[in-house]
């Protein structure tokens, strides 16, 4: 399995919708919804998520995430004063749980080391990739009713 990443093409937005859609379904049709309502609702989150991104994540690297050549998913970062903000990372459903996050999230951890920087993250409490982050070493330095904020420390400069 080879992974790469490359800058997101801005004009992919079928993807995007695609993949953020993967992640909610579960979520989504335990409403009972018909498929038309589903697709409405996910279509308006997905897009208030986009806005936010752009608006608070503007210069943030966003890039594409292929497996073998295929696109699998994404991940957005930003630098922020002593850390790196992982603002998102998502894979389609087909791509979770075969080592893609973990292998791309330690080349963060690596990367902000070398860089003397933090990683910082926000997860949906009930989010499964919350029991990832802890294995990697974040510790949790915050919580509101829906998130935890969680840090990997580095050691940082001088």
């Amino acid at each position: 399995m080879n992974i790469s990443l490359r800058p997101f093409p801005s004009d992919n937005q079928d993807f995007l919708f695609k993949l953020y859609a993967s992640t909610r379904q579960d979520e989504i049709s335990a409403l009972g919804w018909n498929p038309a309502q589903q697709e409405a609702f996910l279509r308006m989150q997905f897009n208030a998520q986009r806005r936010w991104y752009e608006t608070a994540y503007g210069q943030a690297e966003h890039q594409l995430i292929l497996v073998d050549e295929q696109p699998a998913g994404r991940i957005l970062t930003a630098r922020e004063g002593d850390a790196y903000r992982l603002v998102d990372i998502a894979l389609l459903t087909e791509y979770r749980n075969r080592g893609i996050g973990t292998q791309l999230l330690r080349e963060l951890i690596a990367k902000s080391e070398k860089d003397k920087l933090s990683v910082v993250l926000q997860v949906v409490k009930s989010n499964p990739a919350l029991h990832l982050y802890e294995r990697l070493g974040f510790v949790k330095t915050g919580e509101d009713s829906m998130y935890y904020q969680m840090e990997k420390k580095t050691a940082l400069g001088p």
